[in-house]
């Protein structure tokens, strides 16, 4: 799907400034837009619509309507450009927490539109891709310490070397289809139902 092809959804509760948002979206070549008010349920809005990517418009929005934004921006993990006319060093600090991917104070404008989501979009994808290499370290890391631990007990509890009890675990985990981190967790199971 080329970025063109994205749906964008649109939050603002003035229709006469959506629509600018709108047909500035449109004509930067996004033909998929939505046009939602801020509302109650909106989280749940948001995820039945399914959007690639969210703006938020809000000329003069006070803490409450803030802090719902950025726990929308929390829960949607998707790109979000966010456009107020006022702010100050506490919101702009609480939007990027928020994951807001582009927070534009002094309003928005069509001509602005295009660079804006466009570069939400890109910023997205980049801490995206960061968060997604930093999880998968993580647990291979994890992975990794469960096999030294589970061959640190076959070592000590069955006297076999740190090869043996690589080769042991690895030999079962390919006889039963499973990952050398999942035979090695059984093993630490095993071992400490035993005490």
């Amino acid at each position: 799907m080329g970025d063109r092809d994205l749906s964008i959804l649109v939050i603002d509760g003035d229709p006469d400034r959506a629509a600018v948002v709108e047909r500035g979206l449109v004509e930067a070549g996004w033909v998929r837009v939505s046009v939602i008010g801020p509302s109650v349920n909106l989280l749940a809005r948001i995820q039945a619509l399914a959007p690639d990517v969210v703006i938020i418009d809000l000329e003069n929005p006070d803490r409450d309507t803030l802090e719902q934004m950025f726990q929308v921006s929390r829960a949607v993990q998707r790109p979000i450009c966010m456009f107020v006319d006022h702010s100050d060093d506490h919101m702009i600090h609480a939007a990027i927490e928020a994951g807001v991917s582009a927070y534009v104070v002094d309003g928005l404008k069509q001509a602005r539109i295009k660079p804006i989501v466009e570069t939400a979009i890109s910023r997205f994808n980049a801490f995206d891709r960061l968060r997604r290499e930093r999880d998968e370290a993580q647990a291979k890391l994890a992975d990794r310490k469960l096999v030294e631990r589970a061959k640190g007990l076959l070592m000590k509890n069955r006297g076999l070397t740190e090869e043996d009890a690589y080769a042991l675990m690895r030999k079962t985990a390919m006889k039963q289809n499973r990952k050398l981190s999942d035979i090695a967790q059984s093993v630490i199971t095993a071992f400490e139902m035993e005490f």
